[in-house]
């Protein structure tokens, strides 16, 4: 494994406050390299962006790094097939490839234990880490996590465009626009023209279009993906989970919040009302507040 060190790339919104700056590296993982970002000291957290088209970690995270890494190490990887990363993602079990890459990432920094904290793509490999290798991880923060109850219902309108983005006259800033302020927010009109500019701009890398990383599956009327709800570890998994969902999420039900917490025995689940998908971007004080008294209870000693 070797690594490289390269100037940080500014996310949507600047992380000016941060103090110690960002450091940016991108790590030669087994096949794939995994760009990451870093700041912060202290006990580990590990930030994991959302699978939307021209999604990253930094602009994911753009109003929580600064503050969470008053407190801790913050660690914000790109994951693969999006940013910096190795494009490509595995069309059969996206959220154990994602994952795999994660716990390597682990490895490389050669952290024990860390609290993860995932939004939709990456809630969906925060819990993929924790079945996988329950030791490693102190506590998981969800927010509209996927996989969770995809087999029981219809796609929703968010995800269809979710997966859709790339198919047909393939990916334009309309559609892009559209599915950021009508499904991933509750008020369209906060999104700022320069965030669904740069979000386009990275979803038209050839390297992305060559390999999109979640894509309508072939031949298939409905996506269907893990389910974590009928995963029989998932109700002997102990870590402590805080989920936080907005009840106005288009992409990821939130019914969900609810079916975590009626598997999992120690999960705490957070509704916010008029908020979509972004609870990190859209109620971002509560959600840094949140956070912190959670990654410090839980990543003590």
């Amino acid at each position: 494994m070797s690594a490289m060190s390269d100037p940080a790339t500014l996310p949507a919104e600047p992380i000016a406050s941060a103090t110690p700056p960002v450091q940016s590296h991108t790590v030669r993982l087994g096949s794939k390299d995994i760009h990451y970002a870093e700041t912060g000291r202290g006990a580990p957290v590990l930030l994991l962006h959302g699978g939307g088209p021209g999604a990253s970690g930094l602009p994911n995270y753009a109003r929580n790094v600064a503050a969470l890494a008053r407190q801790f190490r913050v660690i914000v990887p790109d994951l693969p097939g999006y940013g910096r990363s190795t494009k490509g993602l595995s069309r059969s079990d996206p959220f154990g490839d994602c994952a795999a890459s994660m716990l390597a990432l682990l490895d490389h920094l050669k952290l024990r234990r860390v609290v993860v904290v995932g939004n939709s793509l990456g809630g969906a490999c925060a819990l993929r880490m924790a079945l996988d290798q329950t030791p490693r991880i102190a506590g998981l923060v969800l927010m509209g996590p996927g996989g969770i109850d995809t087999t029981r219902s219809l796609p929703t309108k968010g995800l269809k465009q979710l997966l859709d983005y790339y198919s047909g006259e393939g990916p334009t800033r309309d559609k892009l626009r559209t599915f950021i302020r009508e499904s991933l927010v509750y008020d369209g009109s906060q999104i700022p023209d320069s965030l669904i500019d740069a979000r386009f701009q990275a979803s038209i890398d050839p390297a992305v279009v060559a390999q999109p990383p979640l894509v309508r599956p072939k031949g298939l009327p409905t996506f269907r993906l893990v389910d974590f709800t009928r995963d029989s570890r998932l109700a002997e998994l102990r870590t402590p989970t805080l989920v936080l969902w907005g009840t106005e999420d288009k992409v990821n039900r939130a019914s969900g919040a609810h079916s975590l917490q009626r598997r999992m025995s120690h999960c705490d689940a957070y509704l916010f009302s008029r908020t979509g998908h972004w609870v990190q971007w859209e109620r971002a004080d509560e959600f840094n507040a949140a956070v912190i008294a959670f990654a410090q209870q839980h990543l003590k000693a």
